[in-house]
């Protein structure tokens, strides 16, 4: 897995702007991939992040980049709470979660609806999507809005800039550890 693809999907959670990040990686090895995994996790794990692969498909890997101290505070969260309990979480700890997400993205093939908490997007939006089905929303950017529109752009535009300036330092030659803010 290349650092540039890492980046691109990435910048604003590796600039601790964000909870955490999901992206697709192809592979050809598996033992190469989970080898690739281990040294990132050794080098931003001092930095408060970790990364996960969440599910492999026809050599194509969903991985997980995140920060496991502000997922358990999203995960904390009182309007969390109600959408975890109501997809089947037991609690709130993040651990047991993420084994949880795990196995509905196995169960159900697709993303459940409540994927939204563990990249930090704000649960009203999370439920508002539930709720709609996808539809009648305010703004669509980064997740689809049911809130909170003006703050969400603000973050789009945010988590855009933190991505094209994060991609130039990357090829400037900064490197990797370097652009993981440490939190």
């Amino acid at each position: 897995m290349s650092e540039t693809t890492l980046v691109r999907h990435c910048a604003p959670t590796l600039a601790g702007l964000k909870t955490g990040s999901l992206f697709n990686c192809r592979y050809d090895q598996l033992d190469v991939l989970l080898h690739e995994l281990t040294q990132l996790n050794r080098e931003l794990r001092p930095r408060g992040l970790r990364i996960l692969p969440l599910r492999f498909f026809r050599k194509r890997a969903l991985l997980y980049l995140y920060r496991p101290e502000k997922l358990a505070r999203d995960l904390r969260h009182r309007q969390a709470q109600p959408i975890l309990s109501e997809a089947g979480y037991e609690n709130s700890d993040c651990g047991t979660c993420i084994r949880r997400l795990i196995c509905r993205l196995h169960a159900d093939g697709g993303f459940p609806h409540e994927v939204g908490l563990f990249l930090g997007y704000p649960p009203e939006d999370v439920r508002g999507f539930i709720e709609n089905r996808a539809q009648n929303y305010k703004l669509a950017g980064d997740w689809k809005v049911y809130g909170d529109a003006d703050r969400a752009r603000r973050i789009f535009t945010q988590y855009k800039i933190c991505t094209q300036c994060y991609c130039k330092a990357l090829d400037a030659g900064v490197s990797l550890r370097q652009l993981a803010v440490a939190t």
